[in-house]
């Protein structure tokens, strides 16, 4: 069950009205690293997880996040506030409405189909979509992948405080930006507290492939370094022609009933293909001039 607190969890305090701001900041309201997200990755993880300790931390971010999306959404609404009104009132001359409303970016779809307010959708317009929930259901992956999540939601923050010169917005953002670092602080945390956290998973890699590095993309600009040497790996150069690394010739094999291998045989002579044919074709005659030598028949 859930209680709303009319208050904002932070004071938000913005300059002057933007519409092309206000659309950037969808960005964290209905896009894939925005607070929507994040929050209904950390309910339906929490929901399902057995474990008290995770539950009980996977439900508190989740609500903090939801208390984000309210600082986002509000931010978006006050930077819309003077231009919602003009065109829901008709209160500016059109030309003067127009371009108040098109001042670039998503600004005036905002103002069209939302009136102003904010939206589920990312700063180029694209709906939310549950998509962008990435949860396995296994602790060890889920707590990496938000890792990750929080990660990337701070990198947009930092974009989108780079973006306004607004003290206000820019404080309110620094705050969000920073709880993202909070969280991944938390998350990590809470992985590392789960004693066999890797690999993710229960079952164990192979040993025989688990430690082995394989340098597939050779030429110029091969590197080495922690995440291809030392006492953890085996550094194997790929070379072309080489047998698979399990052994055998590198052909795929099935096993087929006597009927179903009379009916692949027969499909195969069925479609098989003519390379000695040159067949004139309407790609010849509508080729143009150049495209190849004209055929001439009798």
């Amino acid at each position: 069950m859930f209680m709303h607190n009319k208050k904002l969890m932070y004071t938000v305090r913005v300059s002057e009205p933007n519409l092309v701001l206000a659309s950037l900041m969808l960005e964290q309201f209905g896009g894939p690293q925005g607070e929507l997200a994040a929050a209904m990755r950390y309910f339906t993880q929490g929901l399902a997880d057995e474990d008290p300790g995770r539950k009980d931390l996977l439900i508190d971010i989740a609500t903090e996040e939801l208390s984000h999306l309210e600082i986002i959404g509000s931010i978006v609404a006050m930077l819309t506030k003077g231009a919602k009104g003009k065109l829901a009132e008709g209160a500016e001359a059109t030309a003067d409405l127009y371009a108040n409303i098109t001042q670039g970016n998503g600004s005036h779809t905002l103002s069209l189909l939302y009136g102003g307010g904010p939206a589920l959708v990312n700063s180029a317009g694209q709906l939310w979509t549950g998509g962008y929930i990435d949860s396995i259901g296994e602790p060890t992956a889920d707590l990496r992948s938000n890792v990750a999540a929080e990660a990337r939601a701070k990198i947009i923050y930092e974009r989108l405080i780079n973006v306004t010169d607004d003290p206000g917005v820019k404080d309110a953002l620094g705050f969000l930006m920073t709880r993202e670092i909070a969280h991944q602080k938390s998350f990590e945390k809470a992985l590392y507290a789960i004693d066999n956290n890797f690999p993710p998973g229960k079952l164990p890699g192979k040993p025989e492939y688990t430690d082995k590095y394989y340098n597939t993309s050779q030429g110029e600009g091969d590197m080495r370094g922690p995440w291809n040497q030392g006492a953890q790996w085996e550094f194997v150069d790929v070379k072309m022609g080489d047998a698979p690394v399990n052994g055998g010739d590198g052909n795929p094999t099935v096993k087929l009933a006597a009927s179903e291998l009379a009916a692949v045989n027969a499909v195969a002579a069925r479609t098989m293909s003519k390379p000695d044919s040159d067949p004139l074709t309407g790609a010849d005659l509508g080729a143009g001039p150049g495209a190849g030598k004209t055929k001439t028949t009798t």
